[in-house]
């Protein structure tokens, strides 16, 4: 009885609109755009702007942490610090109005989550984060950079896991594909030589150091894959807001927590007390220290944009495949900033990166055309 209520009203509508049709017969005659499709060219318009954030960040946040612990920096704790503290920056972002909200999204707004489901969401969501980021920076100080990159590929595993049972992920022939692309990319990156800064007394670690550096690295892409998915599970289930300061609200409340979280371990680990001597021993001096340290913190606030971005467009699978993707990047950067070498495994990499990366976005553009086909005949 509902859809023939429907029908009735649609039929009543046309009616009525029929008088302002007759009167306007030159529109009559030019081919009018879908509003399904001008949305979906502004969807990826947005998800190329996230894209670009996030590469960008991920690669200038990744090197520059390279450049501080090779060039004398020692503490994991502000190493995290820097990676999460840079959120104020993002704050005049607030002031970018979100479209209006379709009529077929009410749905999604009409019960608003509470003020403690919210809370809940933030705290959990940055207390992970904080916990991945440390975990991601014992990794970083213990293992060779070859090393790091691969264990670092696994968490798009761990998010393909997570996304098939908490965000109902269907693995298409596509989505398999890119998956299997993109880590063997960033795995080709085992196989490089070292540079000779990776050969140094921070990173000839002995044995002990080496299995925590490896345990660390492979929980934190576990938690990370975690809390991708998590994510998007909570903007669909808890926030269930479709604007752009539902994302930035995300981004600073999970950034405050997390922020604090390694705020506190840093005072209460001592090594606050080093860093005037730490400063004082870095090899580039005083003032690139501080700018090391000034330009990681823009850089990650950079890629939390994207990444959150692209989870609240797309999926967190499709967050982690860009990801994944800048991984092979940043030795590309490498070679134009600090004139590393470019190799053959490089360049492969860099392909196989590229391929996955167009299989992803391919399936996603069938995902868009079905939608909009079954849009179109429905109305």
């Amino acid at each position: 009885m509902g859809d023939v209520g429907e029908l009735k009203l649609q039929f009543g509508e046309d009616e009525k609109a029929s008088p302002k049709k007759q009167t306007s017969s030159i529109n009559l005659s030019q081919p009018r755009r879908s509003p399904r499709i001008e949305v979906n060219y502004k969807r990826w318009l947005r998800i190329g702007v996230y894209t670009g954030l996030l590469i960008a960040g991920q690669s200038v946040g990744t090197m520059l942490g390279r450049l501080y612990f090779d060039k004398g920096g020692k503490s994991k704790w502000l190493a995290t610090l820097v990676t999460l503290i840079g959120f104020p920056i993002l704050l005049p972002l607030y002031m970018i109005k979100s479209p209006k909200t379709p009529s077929s999204n009410i749905t999604l707004q009409s019960n608003p989550p509470t003020a403690t489901k919210l809370a809940f969401v933030y705290v959990s969501l940055g207390l992970l984060v904080a916990i991945g980021c440390f975990l991601y920076s014992v990794g970083l100080m213990y293992l060779p950079v070859s090393t790091y990159s691969l264990i670092c590929a696994s968490q798009l595993a761990f998010n393909a896991f997570f996304s098939y049972f908490l965000n109902s992920l269907i693995f298409t022939p596509f989505i398999l594909n890119s998956l299997v692309l993109l880590t063997i990319s960033s795995s080709l990156l085992m196989f490089q030589p070292e540079p000779v800064s990776d050969r140094g007394p921070n990173h000839l670690a002995s044995r002990a150091k080496f299995i925590t550096g490896f345990v660390c690295t492979v929980a934190a892409s576990a938690g990370y894959g975690l809390m991708l998915s998590l994510t998007q599970l909570a903007f669909k289930k808890v926030i269930k807001k479709e604007t752009f300061k539902a994302v930035m609200d995300m981004i600073i409340y999970q950034s405050i927590v997390s922020s604090s979280a390694i705020l506190i371990g840093f005072f209460a680990s001592g090594e606050w007390r080093s860093l005037k001597r730490e400063m004082d021993g870095f090899h580039l001096g005083k003032a690139s220290y501080v700018m090391t340290l000034v330009w990681t913190a823009i850089s990650w606030q950079l890629f939390s944009v994207g990444c959150v971005g692209l989870i609240f467009e797309v999926s967190s699978l499709f967050s982690n495949a860009i990801s994944a993707l800048g991984l092979p990047i940043v030795p590309v950067f490498a070679v134009l900033f600090f004139h590393d070498k470019m190799d053959g495994i490089k360049i492969v990499s860099m392909i196989l990166a590229v391929w996955g990366f167009v299989s992803y976005g391919y399936q996603n553009y069938l995902d868009d055309l079905n939608e909009s086909s079954t849009v179109e005949r429905d109305s």
